[in-house]
């Protein structure tokens, strides 16, 4: 039995706000996830290994280049379109929806923004085609203090040399290139933080240990090792001493890429959950059929809608250069707590069997808890809410 079969949830999110473009998107990546994916899951998690065959079709349908403009081959579309994929592969498998959601909302929103258009002109088509992205700022010593970094960029004429380890970095396994966050003045604090598109096959750049995950195995997390990397001058993305910068305003619109993966992690487990709520039978019935379930599934769809309306009103303020920051943190944290809640009520109406592998919630609980870490945790949401808020 295929367990990971899709179905449709009975409660179904307002889509009246979308535009045809956007149901496009929408309706494809469904479809694309219920043929393509669905069948790949199960044998995904146990090999913690993307299946090479889907790398290929998430190219050919664009969602790898999803804001790259049509210019260099990408769809040219908003970045709520990117939001509405990564939310709609989710429900089917987080891990995938993780590779496109870093590709779109990390690696090619700061070349879009911050690179020049020479660097546009060189990765853009590539990103749009063929080539995966990661971002490479974390350090075994700089989590939540992202800006205590030790790997070094040091000027050589008219390169840079790039030295010193990277962990935790998604997409490290698939990626052809890096946007690597390093400090050309150690003193200078922030203001010495750079960054740096460097190629995969840059001499001394190599990929170490993969790490063995609890939930969304079959994205790849891997260490980056940099050893006297040279990368040319005209490599910098934006200013040198400006990489501060980059990263902030990146990682606050990937915080709404995150919420958007947590929704549709949520939506994915309540959908096998409505459906098997109406066969699990105790006491003679139905267990829908108990007031205590429906209640409980009134509430987890609540719950889950707000979190949906949070990640739709970040992203479309993001589009409308409105300010998103905090709009962004709520979100994250919303739908971080949200989807590890619904999926755990999941298990619960699943009973003995949503403890085993045989049944897909198992992994959408699993695949939960990272929404709570990456990219900002929880405290750090808290931290942003809480100073806006206290002025």
């Amino acid at each position: 039995m295929d367990t990971f079969k899709k179905t449709e949830s009975e409660i179904r999110p307002a889509l009246t706000s979308l535009s045809d473009e956007e149901q496009m998107f929408r309706e494809a990546v469904r479809d694309f996830s219920t043929s393509e994916i669905a069948p790949l899951v199960s044998q995904m998690d146990r090999s913690q290994e993307l299946d090479a065959g889907l790398l290929p079709q998430l190219f050919e349908l664009g969602l790898m280049g999803i804001e790259i403009p049509e210019e260099f081959g990408g769809a040219g579309s908003s970045f709520f379109t990117s939001v509405l994929v990564v939310e709609e592969m989710s429900r089917t498998d987080p891990s995938v929806a993780t590779l496109v959601d870093v590709q779109n909302t990390l690696v090619n929103n700061a070349l879009g923004r911050w690179g020049s258009d020479e660097l546009k002109a060189h990765y853009f088509p590539k990103l749009a085609s063929e080539w995966v992205g990661a971002y490479a700022l974390s350090e075994a010593g700089s989590g939540s203090d992202a800006f205590s970094l030790r790997c070094r960029a040091t000027r050589d004429g008219d390169a840079w040399v790039l030295e010193g380890q990277k962990l935790w970095i998604t997409n490290g396994s698939e990626a052809s290139m890096f946007v690597v966050f390093a400090t050309v003045d150690p003193d200078a604090g922030y203001k010495g933080i750079t960054a740096f598109i460097v190629d995969r096959d840059s001499e001394g750049f190599s990929v170490g240990k993969k790490e063995d995950k609890l939930g969304i195995r079959a994205s790849s997390t891997t260490e980056v090792i940099l050893n006297a990397v040279r990368v040319p001058d005209g490599n910098v993305l934006g200013e040198v001493g400006k990489g501060y910068k980059v990263a902030i305003e990146t990682l606050n619109e990937g915080r709404i890429g995150i919420g958007a993966q947590m929704v549709g992690t949520a939506q994915g487990a309540l959908d096998h959950t409505l459906r098997y709520v109406k066969e699990r039978e105790q006491f003679g019935r139905p267990i829908v059929d108990f007031q205590g379930v429906q209640f409980q599934l009134a509430d987890a769809a609540t719950e889950l809608e707000a979190s949906r309306l949070l990640v739709y009103n970040a992203a479309r303020l993001k589009d409308a250069s409105e300010d998103f920051l905090v709009p962004a943190a709520m979100a994250k944290l919303h739908s971080s707590r949200m989807a590890q809640k619904v999926t755990s009520l999941c298990i619960d109406l699943y009973g003995g069997y949503g403890f085993t592998t045989e049944y897909p919630v198992e992994k959408f609980y699993r695949d939960s808890k990272i929404g709570t870490i990456y990219e900002g945790t929880t405290n750090m949401q808290l931290q942003t809410i809480a100073r806006v808020l206290l002025g």
